[in-house]
């Protein structure tokens, strides 16, 4: 498990990348929790574009198989990326939370 360090006043951190959209960039800008659902919006919708594809295939429609593997991998690539996000935010939420002040 990782521990986290106290960061003396000599010390910084690097910069974040900046999210379009983030609360930090501007007044008025979408929290995280909107950047989370909106990320979760879009890899429900891949899923579902990638289910109805395969469906297609089966059922004899005029789609390429290419393009059908295509959309399912992108669909499980972000999903297992999207579940590594959760993991690390659930990793970060318990190391908080186990910290004795």
């Amino acid at each position: 498990m990782n521990s986290i360090h106290n960061i003396g006043p000599a010390q910084s951190l690097p910069s974040a990348p900046s999210i379009p959209g983030s609360a930090g960039n501007a007044a008025g800008g979408a929290s995280f929790k909107d950047f989370l659902v909106d990320s979760i919006q879009q890899v429900n919708s891949m899923q579902v574009q990638a289910d109805k594809q395969v469906e297609s295939l089966f059922s004899g429609g005029d789609v390429n198989p290419a393009e059908v593997l295509t959309a399912v991998q992108k669909a499980d690539l972000a999903f297992k990326m999207m579940m590594q996000v959760r993991n690390k935010l659930v990793q970060v939420y318990q190391e908080v939370r186990d910290v004795r002040i």
